[in-house]
């Protein structure tokens, strides 16, 4: 009589590999950046000391969670659960700020007023110019199958030019 450790001929499956295939099959995505003012063009741009708003604009489940799949396979059932956990943003003048959702900005939200601080994610930039704004979405992924269980490090950007303009005023004395 021998023992061994897997039956001859049965193929010892990792779950961790099993999650990192199901994580790799959700196809999640970034979140698209919301941004007031919106800092895309000429028209629309934003101005040194402008309170500048950030939050994931409108995010599906795709791009925020929380995602749960799971996947079995030589008797193995592995189940997987990814979330955001935070949104890193990458101002693009050295700034970087950690925050959730945030708040998407809107007239009624600031009583009327458009140079309101945003109450969660907000930058005031201190120089004109033209930024690459990122915003990376750190993901909570937690996986267990097999008696095993553990999280993977997970993340996703997008990034988008961001304009700032100033505005200069002129003293003629009069």
């Amino acid at each position: 009589m021998r023992w061994l450790p897997v039956a001859p001929g049965v193929v010892e499956v990792d779950p961790r590999e099993v999650a990192l295939r199901l994580l790799a099959r959700l196809d999640l995505e970034a979140v698209e950046l919301g941004m007031f003012p919106r800092g895309d063009n000429d028209v629309r741009l934003s101005f040194v000391g402008w309170q500048n708003w950030m939050w994931a604009e409108s995010p599906s489940e795709k791009q925020w969670g929380p995602v749960t799949a799971s996947d079995s396979g030589s008797g193995v059932t592995v189940t997987l659960r990814a979330e955001v956990d935070r949104v890193e943003w990458d101002m693009g003048d050295g700034t970087v700020l950690t925050c959730g959702k945030g708040t998407p900005w809107s007239a009624t939200r600031t009583q009327g007023g458009r140079n309101v601080a945003s109450p969660d994610c907000g930058h005031v930039y201190e120089a004109m110019g033209t930024y690459t704004v990122t915003a990376t979405s750190h993901w909570d992924v937690e996986w267990s199958g097999a008696g095993r269980s553990g999280t993977l490090p997970f993340t996703l950007s997008r990034s988008s030019e961001y304009l700032v303009g100033e505005y200069q005023a002129v003293n003629t004395g009069r």
